[in-house]
């Protein structure tokens, strides 16, 4: 069963198509790789705040273990939400598998949401590094974190996360032989993706596991 056949397919953001097509036209990578995975594309769980905690809960655990905890803390609210987390007890919350450092991240994360004072729909009219400025203040938030979330999340074009291994490792495997690469390396390959640079990663994702994963 190719990849494209094992993923199911999704409703793809605005400008999948068009950066598809300027993609496979710019770079010789993305020419091979793109049509290896048919229709199926990004996709967002459609809540910001879920969003940005389940990436406080996998950070620096396996998929699989991040898993595993998320669905024991996402049960214990009778619906999860940033005021219903304030209202957990951190015992509960560390019996579901969460480390102290992350209950308290996912407090100042819950407490950021409650108290903010704008919309969350504001983010719409904020341009990236904005958002990422907003993000980075918040305990347990940096750059990649806030990067994945405008990727995953705001489902924003042009992002470019250097930071992510798991890019890095696609360009060196893609572009570079094996060998390894650098950030400027990295950006340098992707001088030829923009302004489609969040697109091309997810395909250089793709090349290490075709099965998504979603934030």
């Amino acid at each position: 069963m190719t990849p494209a056949k094992a993923l199911a397919v999704c409703a793809p953001p605005p400008y999948w198509e068009e950066a598809r097509k300027h993609l496979m036209k710019r770079d010789r990578v993305m020419k091979r790789l793109i049509p290896q995975f048919g229709d199926v594309c990004l996709q967002t769980r459609g809540d910001a705040f879920v969003t940005l905690a389940r990436s406080i809960v996998g950070q620096q655990i396996s998929v699989k273990a991040a898993q595993t905890v998320w669905d024991r803390f996402v049960v214990l609210p009778k619906k999860f939400s940033a005021a219903n987390v304030l209202k957990l007890k951190v015992d509960d919350m560390r019996a579901a598998g969460l480390s102290a450092r992350k209950v308290e991240y996912l407090v100042d994360l819950a407490l950021h949401f409650v108290n903010r004072t704008s919309p969350v729909t504001v983010w719409e009219t904020m341009d990236d590094e904005a958002i990422i400025a907003e993000l980075t203040g918040i305990r347990g938030i940096g750059r990649w974190t806030a990067e994945m979330f405008l990727i995953f999340h705001m489902l924003r074009p042009n992002v470019l996360p250097l930071d992510d291994v798991g890019l890095l490792n696609g360009i060196s495997r893609s572009y570079f032989s094996g060998d390894v690469v650098s950030r400027s390396d990295a950006r340098e390959v992707a001088a030829a993706w923009a302004p489609y640079c969040s697109v091309a990663t997810w395909y250089i994702w793709r090349s290490l596991d075709p099965l998504p994963v979603a934030y």
